[in-house]
C-alpha cells in the first residue's frame, strides 16, 4: 500500500493525525463508516486536516477496498469453478496445462523416453533400412493436417475417417507397426504419458540422427488430437508432381517460408520412392508423350528400366541414388545435376526462383548449413497449432481415441 504524502501537513502534531486517521480510515470505512464521520467521532486534531489530506485519505482508502474486494472475487471464482475443471478434464499427475512445448516437458514423468525410443527404433531400422525415411514422412504428414496431433495413426472408426485413405496417402505412408511398438513399449514403463504425437515426432528424430543426420532438441508435450481430418489431408499435403510454385503455396499454410521449404525437402536425402509418383516426368511431362527435359538423360535412361510405361507402379527406387541410407546433403547435389527423382525435387532448382536455386547450391557445398537450417525448420514445422494442455487427450493406443478402446 502506498504511503500517504504527509509533506503538506507541515507539523508534526499533523503527520501523527496522517497515521491515526489513515488506520480509522482502513478499520471504519469496511464497516461502511464514512471518512468525515470518523473524523468527527474521533475528534482527533481536527484543526491540523486540510481539504488536501481529507482527498488524499478518501483515495488511500478507495485503493485499499478495491484490492480488498478484487482478492475476495478471485477467490470466490477459484473455488466456484475449481470441481468443474477437475471432473470434466481429468488429467494425470505431471500432465496440467503448460505454457507451451519443452525439452523436459517428461523429465520427471518419463526421463527415459527417447531411450525406450530409440532403442526400439535401432532393432526397426535394422531389420529394414528403409523404415527411418518413413518414419520421418509420417511426421510431415502429421504436421501439415491440422499441427502435430497424431490424427495420422487412426484407424477408421466411429465418427472417425481416417487420413490414411486420403490421397497422398493410400497405399504409401507407412510405419504404422512401429509406432505402435514404441508406444507399447512407452506405456509399460510411463502409462498414459506419452503422447503419439510426441512419440511420431521423437521417431523422426532418432531415424534422422541413426541415418547419418543431425540431433536437435525437441520441443515435447503435444497433445493427441482425438479426430482426423481426411479432407485437409488431400487438401494440404504437397503431391510428387507439384510445380515450385505451388509447392510455395502449400508451404506457407503451414507458416513456411522458402528457407523451410528447401530445407526440410532435404528429407528426401533418405527413403524410396514410387514408380506412380514420378512415372510422369519419364513418359509425358507436360501430356505430350515427351519426358521431363531436365531430366539428365542416363538418370532418365536408369529409371525407365525400372519404371516401365505400362505396369510397375509400385516399383521403388531411391529418392537419392548417390546414398540412399544416409542423411547428407547429397540430394541438393544430384538436383543440381538434373537428377532429383520427383518434380517437386527437381523444380527447387528448375523453378527459376533465385532465392530457391541459391539455398540449393548452398546446401550442395556445404552441409553444415543445411544441418542448420534443418534443425530450424523442422521444430518450426513441429511448433506449429500444438494441442496443450487440457486440449485434446493421450491415446493409449494410437490407433484410436480413448473412448473406443
Amino acid at each position: 500500500m502506498k504511503e500517504l504524502d504527509t509533506s503538506r501537513s507541515g507539523t508534526p502534531e499533523a503527520h501523527t493525525c496522517f497515521l491515526i486517521l489513515q488506520q480509522v480510515v482502513w478499520m471504519e470505512s469496511c464497516s461502511s463508516i464514512t471518512l468525515l464521520l470518523s473524523i468527527k467521532r474521533k475528534q482527533i486534531c481536527k484543526s491540523q486536516i486540510t481539504k488536501y489530506s481529507i482527498a488524499e485519505l478518501m483515495e488511500s482508502s478507495k485503493r485499499f477496498l478495491g484490492a480488498i474486494f478484487i482478492s475476495f472475487f478471485y477467490l470466490a471464482v477459484s473455488l466456484a469453478f475449481a470441481d468443474h475443471h477437475e471432473s470434466a478434464h481429468p488429467i494425470p499427475i505431471g500432465q496440467g496445462p503448460k505454457l507451451g512445448l519443452s525439452p523436459d516437458f517428461y523429465k520427471s514423468t518419463c526421463p527415459q523416453a527417447d531411450e525406450i525410443v530409440v532403442s526400439v527404433l535401432k532393432k526397426a531400422i535394422a531389420k529394414e533400412q528403409r523404415i527411418a525415411a518413413s518414419l520421418l514422412r509420417l511426421l510431415f504428414h502429421d504436421c501439415f493436417v491440422q499441427g502435430c496431433d497424431a490424427s495420422v495413426l487412426l484407424d477408421d472408426s466411429e465418427g472417425v475417417v481416417s487420413e490414411k485413405n486420403a490421397l497422398p496417402n493410400k497405399n504409401s505412408i507407412r510405419g504404422f507397426e512401429v509406432i505402435d511398438e514404441i508406444k507399447a513399449a512407452l506405456e509399460e514403463t510411463c502409462p498414459h504419458t506419452v503422447s503419439c504425437a510426441d512419440t511420431i515426432a521423437l521417431a523422426a528424430r532418432g531415424s534422422t540422427v541413426l541415418s547419418g543426420g543431425p540431433y536437435w532438441e525437441l520441443p515435447l508435450g503435444r497433445r493427441d488430437s482425438k479426430t482426423a481430418y481426411m479432407k485437409l489431408a488431400n487438401k494440404n499435403l504437397p503431391p510428387p508432381n507439384a510445380t515450385l510454385h505451388r509447392l510455395i503455396k502449400f508451404f506457407g499454410r503451414q507458416g513456411l517460408d522458402k528457407v523451410d521449404l528447401v530445407a526440410l525437402s532435404g528429407s528426401h536425402t533418405i527413403g524410396m520412392a514410387r514408380c506412380v509418383s514420378f512415372k510422369q516426368r519419364l513418359y509425358n511431362q507436360h501430356r505430350d508423350n515427351k519426358p521431363d527435359v531436365t531430366l539428365e538423360k542416363r538418370f532418365h535412361y536408369k529409371l525407365a528400366s525400372v519404371c516401365p510405361r505400362t505396369g510397375g507402379d509400385n516399383n521403388i527406387t531411391p529418392l537419392d541414388i548417390a546414398s540412399p541410407p544416409k542423411f547428407d546433403n547429397s540430394y541438393y547435389k544430384l538436383i543440381v545435376e538434373g537428377k532429383g527423382l520427383l518434380n517437386s525435387d527437381q523444380v527447387l532448382w528448375t523453378g527459376k526462383d533465385p532465392e530457391i536455386a541459391h539455398l540449393v547450391t548452398s546446401y550442395a557445398e556445404n552441409e553444415s548449413l543445411f544441418f542448420e537450417h534443418y534443425v530450424n525448420s523442422i521444430i518450426k514445422m513441429g511448433n506449429r497449432n500444438p494441442l496443450l494442455g487440457y486440449d485434446g487427450e493421450i491415446r493409449k493406443n494410437c490407433r484410436r481415441v480413448n473412448h473406443v478402446l
